[in-house]
């Protein structure tokens, strides 16, 4: 069987690239070492976190808002939600450079964001201890994605429309045009390798010294019994620049627990052979966390754990740009921790890419992917 197009990784890359391409008419091989989403990957798991804030980065708001436009519409579509629109808030110990640059992008954007003082933060959220904040930017029309559950309902999608989808190992080829699905060379126009944290194993003379792929811990807390002020209804997704790190977490999504992580960067991980099992040291730093922000959950008991990776290009900017040697070979990722919520968006662009519709973005080329962590978009 030919193929227009065949996608390494069904993840939310990959997955979002195949619809893309497939919606242009192309015929389409998705290819997967584990399952769309699966418990190692980067698109697995519970939940993620939508939201247009990014400071002066304002591409990345754009692509944000384009892309919950088509997760509003799988979500509608799907018998499940796939959405919660809880809303997005952001608070800050100060007025600093991101929020004022956040606020520009969204007036020239178009975007609503609602400016909260602490005392309208408390009034409206007194579940949280807002002591020491000095303003909240609220995003109501954003929220939480189940993660899991969206890129299985994705690929479903995917394969009742015609394309192909397959349990496979795909490795490099060293030929133009090809791939090497469970050993057999299988040729398309465009190989698009869409892997995570398992792309700079793909490729180590390219990528090995260009991605960080970090252990990251989360963490879910039942809350108190009888008290809906960690609802969805009357909580909303948020997270907190503190200056120093970013904490984030979610209200009790479908009675799973309330989430909370802390999204400084872990130790190097290796997503095949990794522990992830949580620290003690990363429940602790949890515990303290809700101590001074969420005091009715300090002492709630932990219900679940769950160990993830990030895979970073040096600044946190994403990955779209051609192989350097192979004609025909496109390399996509550097989710850089912040990449489920524009899965759409970076799918379209992908797919313009391989079709000759677009020229490559300079912030995501290969060329700008350097071999220092110091990731600066957040």
């Amino acid at each position: 069987m030919s193929y227009d197009a065949i996608i390494v990784g069904a993840g939310v890359f990959g997955a979002w690239t195949a619809v893309h391409l497939q919606r242009a008419g192309k015929r389409v091989l998705l290819v997967d070492a584990a399952g769309p989403a699966h418990a190692r990957a980067s698109s697995g798991g519970e939940s993620r976190l939508t939201r247009s804030l990014y400071g002066a980065d304002a591409i990345y708001s754009r692509m944000a808002a384009h892309s919950l436009d088509e997760w509003r519409r799988l979500s509608d579509a799907s018998s499940l939600p796939l959405f919660h629109k809880t809303g997005a808030l952001f608070f800050f110990a100060e007025e600093g450079a991101y929020v004022r640059d956040s606020i520009a992008a969204h007036e020239e954007l178009g975007l609503p964001l609602q400016i909260l003082t602490q005392a309208e933060l408390t009034q409206r959220w007194p579940q949280i201890d807002f002591a020491g904040v000095a303003l909240g930017l609220y995003q109501p029309a954003f929220g939480a994605l189940m993660a899991r559950r969206a890129v299985q309902e994705l690929v479903r999608g995917f394969v009742r429309a015609g394309g192909d989808y397959r349990l496979a190992h795909a490795r490099p080829s060293a030929t133009d045009n090809a791939v090497l699905v469970d050993g057999v060379e299988t040729r398309a126009d465009a190989i698009v390798f869409a892997c995570g944290p398992w792309l700079g194993k793909l490729f180590p003379e390219i990528l090995g010294a260009r991605l960080f792929i970090t252990r990251q811990e989360i963490a879910f807390l039942a809350p108190p019994d009888g008290d809906d002020r960690f609802e969805p209804h009357a909580s909303p997704c948020w997270a907190e620049h503190n200056g120093q790190e970013l904490f984030y977490g979610f209200p009790n999504l479908e009675t799973r627990g309330f989430k909370l992580a802390c999204d400084r960067h872990g130790p190097l991980f290796d997503p095949d052979t990794g522990d992830r099992r949580m620290s003690g040291e990363g429940m602790e730093v949890l515990r303290a966390y809700l101590r001074g922000r969420f005091p009715a959950l300090a002492e709630r008991p932990f219900t679940e754990f769950r160990v993830c990776q990030y895979e970073n290009s040096a600044n946190g900017d994403f990955l779209m740009d051609r192989h350097p040697t192979l004609d025909g070979v496109w390399l996509l990722g550097a989710g850089s921790g912040h990449g489920f919520k524009h899965g759409p968006e970076v799918g379209r662009m992908m797919a313009d890419l391989v079709l000759g519709r677009a020229a490559p973005e300079p912030r995501f080329a290969l060329a700008t992917k350097g071999d220092a962590h110091r990731r600066s978009v957040v």
